[in-house]
């Protein structure tokens, strides 16, 4: 048997089969077409879009690997998270969906809050522009026609399962995105409904990441080339499938992500929630288990402005930073380019350099990017260890983690010992596979999602951590004075 996850991201799919011992076999992509911005703070994409590219990636594999694509028995489905699919009555697709990253409801936040005050006790969370709720208060207001034609709203991993099999799932992970779901209760919540107006009836039928969720149509079993029942597993929100991709799935395990976006996550025991430090507390894809996340919108995002500023290719600034680094350097960078989540929940947060000199060189500036990154996931262990939770085991992931001196920086500021693992793929597809694996054959998660093999194992670099002690105290102190000069 082999099994496929299939990963929804908005710039594109990837599909990728294991065998069932849980190795790749083989893998796919397809682009999607750039999502749009039809004003500033606005981002928008076409669900057909990803659906496209879904079936773009499963015909190459098809093309690639027909004979292990034919023995898949099961599925599994992750998704960028918090995107607003809106149906009518007949499926069809009502407005280009809402994505995570638009900023347009950050007064109908304040709004929900004000009609529901325990609402963050439901929930777990904030209530943040970038969650589905709020795009439909938005919508509500701004676009009361689509909002009263709208039957059921999903998001775009439930979309694509919608299409791939006729029916409306959820899992536990991506729902608890959409401050709509009861976290602890894991059930959605008739009062956190109600604030937007809507009822069950508008949601998608809730399951377990690792639990069957519906089958395979028999036209793209055939299409494929797949014979028999196909299962397609709940499935995962994209860094809940990560985390069942790198096997942090037990309590204290956790993972830093340096990608476009970053993010310090760690699986929990229970409902920890901690919405003053703006920390995600949302479900796990496994059974009985949750996770907190702190999520900051630009990492390795913020190196790559800094390339466009300058003209320089990102990996020379990093070499560049990493050749002249003798610990911290009298420039700060506050990376607040998009905003920020964790821990200031403030979608017109701006970045900014302090410290310039004529002396600073595009070395410089691309170390101190580097270093406000990296602050900022401080700022995410901060509330992390204020919820009362504690971070036994880290795995770095991402594009930026081909770094030395940023998985130095991290390990240093962090003060935790951060294991890289081999090179291979850990993401959303691996996790998705193996959800599809637990979904098709009952097989225990704990047993299926472990941990790769570590290539090395990075140590704080004790002798610079008193220095950077100072400096994250500088870089803490400079967000309340400038927030407070331009507003």
């Amino acid at each position: 048997m082999t099994f496929l996850g299939i990963d929804i991201g908005t710039s594109g799919v990837k599909a990728l089969l294991i065998n069932d011992n849980g190795k790749p076999v083989g893998e796919a992509s397809a682009p999607a077409v750039e999502p749009v911005r039809p004003h500033p703070g606005w981002s928008e994409q076409n669900p057909n879009d990803w659906w496209t590219a879904t079936l773009a990636a499963v015909d190459k594999l098809k093309a690639s690997h027909p004979a292990e694509l034919a023995k898949v028995s099961g599925i599994g489905l992750s998704g960028h998270m918090h995107g607003a699919v809106l149906l009518g009555k007949g499926d069809e697709v009502l407005r280009p969906s809402i994505l995570w990253n638009d900023g347009r409801s950050a007064a109908e936040c304040l709004e929900m809050e004000a009609a529901l005050p325990s609402l963050r006790d439901i929930a777990g969370n904030i209530a943040m522009p970038g969650f589905t709720a709020p795009k439909i208060a938005w919508m509500r207001k701004h676009e009361p026609d689509i909002y009263a034609r709208i039957a059921k709203v999903l998001l775009p991993k439930a979309y694509v399962r919608l299409l791939l099999s006729g029916e409306h799932v959820e899992d536990m992970s991506d729902a608890a995105g959409t401050l709509w779901l009861d976290v602890a209760k894991r059930d959605w919540s008739d009062e956190l409904l109600a604030v937007t107006g809507l009822n069950r009836s508008h949601m998608p039928r809730l399951v377990e990441g690792s639990a069957p969720s519906a089958n395979l149509k028999r036209e793209f079993a055939a299409r494929w080339g797949m014979s028999g029942d196909v299962v397609i597993a709940g499935g995962a929100g994209d860094n809940a499938a990560s985390a069942c991709g790198i096997g942090a799935i037990r309590p204290g395990e956790g993972f830093v992500s340096l990608g476009t976006s970053g993010v310090l996550f760690v699986s929990n025991d229970k409902f920890r929630p901690n919405t003053k430090g703006a920390v995600h507390a949302f479900c796990h894809a496994i059974p009985d288990t949750w996770h907190q996340m702190g999520v900051i919108l630009s990492a390795t995002d913020s190196l790559n402005w800094l390339s466009r500023m300058t003209g320089q290719k990102q990996a020379d600034l990093s070499r560049a930073a990493e050749a002249q680094f003798k610990g911290p350097g009298e420039e700060i960078f506050l990376p607040y380019l998009s905003g920020e989540r964790t821990p200031h929940n403030n979608a017109k947060a701006r970045g900014s350099f302090t410290g310039l000199s004529q002396s600073t060189e595009p070395a410089q500036l691309a170390q101190a990017v580097m270093e406000g990154v990296t602050f900022a996931m401080r700022d995410c262990q901060r509330v992390l260890s204020d919820a009362g939770t504690k971070i036994d085991r880290l795995l770095a992931v991402g594009g930026g983690s081909k770094s030395a001196l940023w998985l130095k920086l991290l390990a240093t500021n962090l003060d935790m010992e951060i294991a890289l693992p081999e090179d291979g793929d850990f993401g959303g597809a691996l996790g998705a596979a193996r959800l599809g694996l637990c979904a098709a054959t009952g097989a225990n998660p704990a047993d299926i999602m472990t941990m790769p093999p570590i290539k090395t194992v990075i140590a704080p670099d004790t002798s610079l951590s008193a220095a950077y002690s100072d400096q994250y105290a500088r870089y803490r102190a400079l967000y309340p004075a400038i927030e407070e000069a331009i507003s």
